[in-house]
């Protein structure tokens, strides 16, 4: 693809909607094109970037450890991340020189190094995560067989995970297949009845969301998540869950190992700022379980904060992007509908954020959508189309001097709990910039 001006590639939701969700700009498309990471991507453009990547992903089961095996250039940022998030202990590397990548001589090598680190650890690990980089892609390495070696050698459970950039595009995703590799340790149980899994997210739902109540009015007894897991015991207790509710399409994957292997099925919830979709969705969810669920008191309070928001800060001009907790186009349509003004959005697209495009394209079809991966984006200044709030540290690059919320807490925000958590943080940053004149 070439580029023959010197403007950021843009489009307004309404061109989109028109285009439609077969024909996507293959400047949105990133497989299509060079990919250019701005400082506004660096953070988050690899399967093993800051957050939750390949590496720290592949750490969420209790007591695991990790060796990651690549080149020197492939860990540069997992020390000092590992340093931020506290687990930095956990980590070991296997530096590949260049005749280990010729010749594949590590594969030998990688077995004795793991029972090594077994050895050394004070504490027996639980399991090993063995984290691949493009490399052994490259070379179409059989790494279930090297886990398989390695297991037999030291005695504790292998896993490989793949921290594949070459795969974002396909079929499984880094992201989407570690998730998988996470339940793999999972043995088939007797199933309690009323014990649910909440597949999804590496780190905990926030403690007030209301999902939490609701599944106890239905009779749930037992909700288990991996990170409230606080040994590996509890963690394979997780096998004997009698569904699954999937709250980010990147743990279907997982989802679907679990109900072929162990007979668990899966009921997906999605995450969303809207209000009104939130209560038609608990209430899907109370007739396929077959158990009323109340939540009035919850859809009333998220109610009056979105009122008061609309009648405090209705116009208000935003840009939203990528790097934060929810859907860019569903958090857009949502906060179109409580008065804010969304100019830009930065977020990669899909087929399926068009269920939300549409709707948003009645409302704000103006609004214009960029690819923060788009080589186009070194031309493009927001000082030149300023806005007053942004949500996601992506856009909060792009917009200096206007008020932000990152967004991009650990803790994950859901339902009617999500909604007045995210309105919460845009008043008082709104109210903070107000403050300083800005």
């Amino acid at each position: 693809m070439e580029y023959k001006d010197t403007q950021p590639y843009a489009i307004t939701v309404g061109d989109l909607v028109q285009k439609g969700k077969d024909h996507i700009p293959e400047e949105l498309l990133s497989s299509k094109h060079l990919i250019y990471n701005s400082p506004a991507a660096l953070a988050f453009n690899s399967p093993g970037a800051q957050g939750f990547g390949v590496k720290r992903a592949g750490l969420s089961i209790p007591g695991s450890i990790m060796l990651l095996i690549g080149p020197g250039c492939c860990g540069r940022n997992t020390t000092i991340l590992g340093e931020q998030g506290g687990y930095q202990d956990r980590f070991y590397f296997y530096i590949l020189d260049e005749t280990d990548i010729v010749t594949g001589r590590h594969l030998q090598k990688i077995p004795q190094a793991v029972a090594e680190i077994v050895e050394s650890r004070r504490e027996k690990p639980s399991v090993v995560m063995l984290c691949m980089t493009c490399v052994d892609a490259l070379l179409g390495t059989d790494m279930e067989r090297v886990s398989r070696k390695a297991a037999s050698v030291c005695g504790v459970s292998v896993v490989p995970c793949y921290m594949y950039a070459l795969t974002r595009e396909g079929r499984k995703p880094p992201m989407v297949d570690v998730r998988r590799a996470l339940y793999s340790l999972l043995e088939k149980q007797p199933r309690h009845r009323r014990t649910v899994n909440l597949l999804g997210f590496f780190s905990p739902l926030q403690d007030d969301c209301e999902l939490y109540p609701i599944l106890r009015q239905t009779g749930i007894k037992q909700i288990q998540e991996l990170a409230r897991c606080r040994n590996f015991e509890e963690y394979l207790a997780m096998s004997q869950a009698n569904f699954n509710l999937v709250l980010h399409p990147e743990s279907w994957l997982a989802a679907q190992d679990m109900e072929k292997r162990l007979g668990i099925p899966s009921i997906t919830l999605t995450r969303l700022y809207q209000v009104s979709q939130i209560h038609r969705q608990y209430m899907a969810l109370s007739r396929v379980l077959g158990a009323p669920i109340q939540d009035e008191s919850w859809l009333e309070q998220a109610r009056q904060a979105v009122e008061a928001v609309r009648a405090r800060y209705s116009g208000t001009t935003v840009a939203i992007g990528g790097m934060q907790n929810g859907n860019a186009y569903e958090m857009a349509l949502a906060l179109t509908r409580y008065g804010f003004t969304i100019k830009e959005i930065y977020a990669s697209l899909s087929p399926d954020d068009f269920v939300y495009l549409r709707h948003l394209a009645q409302w704000s079809p103006e609004t214009k959508v960029y690819s923060n991966l788009s080589p186009t984006m070194l031309y493009y200044e927001g000082a030149s189309h300023p806005v007053d709030l942004t949500i996601g540290k992506d856009a909060a690059w792009y917009h200096e001097t206007a008020a932000h919320v990152n967004w991009d807490d650990d803790i994950q925000p859901f339902g009617y709990a999500g909604v007045l958590s995210l309105l919460r943080h845009i008043g008082l940053a709104l109210d903070e910039r107000g403050k300083n004149g800005r």
